[in-house]
């Protein structure tokens, strides 16, 4: 079984290093940002501050109660931020925080790996499903 860990490494001399294992609640952080929706929002997000129908025209796939919940949620957790602007009518726009910044170089590797990889895991799936037979109907 793979027990994973962060590795937090100091640069300074006669720091020691700190390792942490993944939790419960690292897990549910990486599930609510790396979500299906929330990297489309984010990308969206670090490239210009947007409003919510700005936001449905980026990501067209989204439906409107999808991107309720994704916006909710990347603000509880810190990643954006609602503002809303004194104009007739009022309007909201949506903006990355700094701390959502910081997810950027992390996404971009995330991406690069897996365009990388990308040809491996077809041949790993078409492998997989070649060798597995279809689940058994019982209703049959």
């Amino acid at each position: 079984m793979c027990t994973w860990y962060l590795q937090v490494t100091s640069t300074k001399p006669g720091v020691m290093t700190e390792t942490t294992q993944l939790t419960a609640a690292h897990r549910e952080l990486i599930d609510q940002v790396f979500d299906k929706w929330s990297l489309q929002v984010l990308e969206a997000l670090c490239e210009k501050p947007s409003r919510f129908n700005e936001l449905r025209h980026a990501i067209p796939t989204v439906t409107q109660k999808s991107l309720t919940a994704t916006l909710r949620r990347l603000e509880r957790n810190g990643m954006i931020e609602r503002v809303i602007i004194s104009s007739r009518p009022i309007a909201v726009e949506y903006r990355i925080t700094s701390l959502g910044g910081t997810l950027e170089d992390l996404i971009d590797a995330l991406l690069h790996w897996s365009t990388a990889h990308m040809p491996a895991v077809q041949r790993a799936r078409a492998r997989f499903d070649d060798e597995t037979p279809p689940p058994h109907d019982a209703s049959s």
